[in-house]
């Protein structure tokens, strides 16, 4: 794991997309031969990789997904249908290929790289999980501070060296995804403080909890809001200290690192577009290298899509997380680059490209 410097390394600049290219890949479309934007969001995704790859033909062969996993000792608070115990039960099924997003890294020929960030157990070797156990879950933040502002950094470092790792393999897309019973809870809270809203219109039902859980939920973000607001005030870093996560702070690395390496970002569900929302309050310049790959039926998504002026690629009511959602766009944005790629430009196929 690296060690990064307290002066904040997220600060320093990020790559700039192509414009060079992006207008040329605008040119393009404007000779395919189809009605000029009648392609609509697909002719955008493969503008936007266009300039993003700097490549005049954009693909998404060589996808980068990242499973982050932490636990929270908000659980213990009763905020969850199903027991901790779920979060290490997931890294195996991850690991061995059994999990929604194991399959559709097999599906799109993605690299699939699982990171145990803090999870609740005994010591264990699971092939294919990289264990850096910053602490054993986070402490429960309606007592004190999820993390110290170290153990925070510590887990936004393992973001870090996951983006230079798929940036080196030549990643063509990076997609976080999460794992860990209890984050909504704990994204929930951390959306309140970014947004300066109450629990009430920030919460969901995460796994499935019944409505008296929710209220409960609420509540509980509710008072851990009030028992940190002097502590947090406006500041991002901080917020993700008091109430974030271990997974959610890698995430939000990871994202800021893959734009200053210039390496383009598929946004999943609720709990990744909190650590996007994080990653552009400390970092303005890591929106452009997003795309958003769905709306999820989180309560609360869309208000934080809103504030990133995101446009999801599809919306098909999921709330599983662990990158579902992005790995499902993957498929749109792979077929938007070949529309872009292989079709015709009306000179090629002998069409008259204009109204006589």
């Amino acid at each position: 794991m690296t060690t990064l410097n307290a002066v904040y390394w997220w600060n320093e600049a990020c790559a700039v997309p192509n414009q060079t290219i992006k207008q040329q890949a605008e040119d393009r479309q404007g000779q395919l031969t189809k009605p000029t934007g009648s392609l609509s969001i697909l002719e955008r995704v493969a503008v936007q990789l266009a300039s993003l790859q700097a490549n005049a033909k954009p693909n998404v062969d060589q996808p980068w997904i990242t499973i982050f996993a932490g636990d929270h000792g908000v659980m213990a608070e009763n905020i969850s249908a199903y027991p901790q115990a779920v979060t290490r039960q997931m890294l195996q099924n991850f690991a061995t290929g059994g999990a929604c997003i194991s399959v559709i890294a097999r599906e799109y020929a993605a690299n699939l790289q699982v990171i145990d960030c803090g999870s609740v157990g005994e010591v264990y070797d699971y092939v294919g999980v990289e264990r850096h156990c910053i602490i054993e879950g986070t402490a429960n933040f309606v007592k004190q501070v999820a993390m110290t502002e170290a153990q925070c950094l510590q887990a936004m470092s393992l973001g870090f060296d996951s983006a230079n790792q798929a940036f080196a393999q030549k990643a063509s897309v990076y997609i976080a995804g999460e794992m860990g019973i209890g984050n909504t809870c704990s994204a929930s809270a951390v959306a309140c403080f970014l947004l300066n809203e109450p629990a009430e219109q920030l919460t969901g039902v995460g796994t499935g909890i019944r409505e008296e859980q929710l209220i409960h939920k609420k509540n509980i973000i509710n008072q851990a809001i009030q028992l940190h607001q002097d502590y947090v005030q406006q500041n991002a870093f901080k917020a993700l200290c008091a109430v974030g996560g271990l997974e959610i702070a890698a995430m939000t690395g990871a994202y800021i690192r893959s734009a200053q390496l210039g390496l383009p970002i598929i946004v999943d569900g609720f709990i990744s577009t909190v650590s996007a929302l994080l990653a552009v309050r400390l970092n303005p310049e890591v929106r452009q290298w997003m795309l958003f790959g769905h709306q999820s039926a989180e309560y609360g998504h869309r208000r934080l899509l809103q504030e990133l002026d995101a446009d999801p690629l599809l919306k098909l009511d999921l709330r599983l997380g662990e990158g579902s959602g992005a790995g499902a766009s993957l498929g749109l944005i792979k077929l938007a680059c070949s529309l872009h790629n292989q079709m015709a430009t009306f000179a090629e196929a002998a069409v008259i490209g204009e109204k006589v």
